[in-house]
């Protein structure tokens, strides 16, 4: 079974895409982004599990009990409501992709910690200059400073996600992607990603202006506490 994590407008269309070409059962239903749909029971395990995310101010969250505490049942029950079409399937290759998995990477690493894990990862300058869902992490429980500043607002969702999946221990397989990769080089990642997955992946069309668009922003698109992240990603 295979999942995507990563935040929403980080091109997870494009490997969800990709997979399903690839004859990957992702779902019975499914959005032009390829998420896995009806959602609301992902979205209700977010703000169950938010609930014992500890807030110390500023940018700074604590996970740590997330990784020992019993996972709550009710958390449980509405992660397997919300895969129950995949969990069912008998597919050789199955997986679903639903940018929200990220808020709730901890106990989905716990409750499925053989399946393989892609992590996928864009340019925080790009992946603000659309709105998301999960824009306002509020939304969805998590304990965050309030702004009015839409871009404030992306940013910090983004450092959230960025902050949960990095504290988080890695689990058995996994492996990292910069989208910005899978557009310029596209043959070499989907080699990466079919020994990783231990199958043949289709190409799909991919659009090279999808990078750098940040470079021709009016707006803020760019956050002091992006740059350790912007350099341990190489988006120097």
């Amino acid at each position: 079974m295979i999942t995507i994590i990563g935040r929403g407008h980080s091109g997870t269309r494009a490997i969800s895409h990709t997979l399903m070409t690839s004859n990957v059962f992702m779902g019975a239903l499914l959005n032009a982004s390829g998420d896995m749909l009806p959602p609301e029971n992902l979205y209700e395990a977010c703000r169950v599990m938010a609930k014992y995310v500890v807030y110390k101010g500023g940018l700074e969250w604590d996970f740590s009990q997330l990784y020992t505490m019993p996972i709550d049942p009710e958390f449980t029950r509405l992660v397997e409501s919300y895969l129950a079409r995949v969990l069912r399937d008998r597919s050789e290759y199955k997986g679903w992709k639903l940018p929200e998995t990220t808020l709730i990477y901890p106990w989905i690493v716990r409750m499925f910690p053989d399946i393989r894990y892609i992590h996928w990862v864009r340019d925080p300058r790009d992946s603000i200059l659309g709105a998301h869902l999960t824009d306002d992490l509020a939304d969805f429980g998590v304990p965050y400073e309030k702004t009015d500043d839409v871009r404030l607002r992306r940013a910090v969702s983004w450092k959230y996600q960025r902050e949960i999946v990095k504290a988080t221990p890695a689990p058995k397989h996994t492996i990292s992607v910069r989208f910005e990769d899978f557009v310029l080089k596209q043959e070499e990642t989907l080699a990466r990603l079919e020994q990783f997955l231990g199958l043949p992946l289709a190409r799909v069309i991919v659009r090279p202006d999808s990078i750098g668009r940040w470079k021709t922003d009016t707006g803020t698109h760019y956050y002091p506490f992006f740059q350790d992240d912007l350099t341990e990603l190489g988006y120097t």
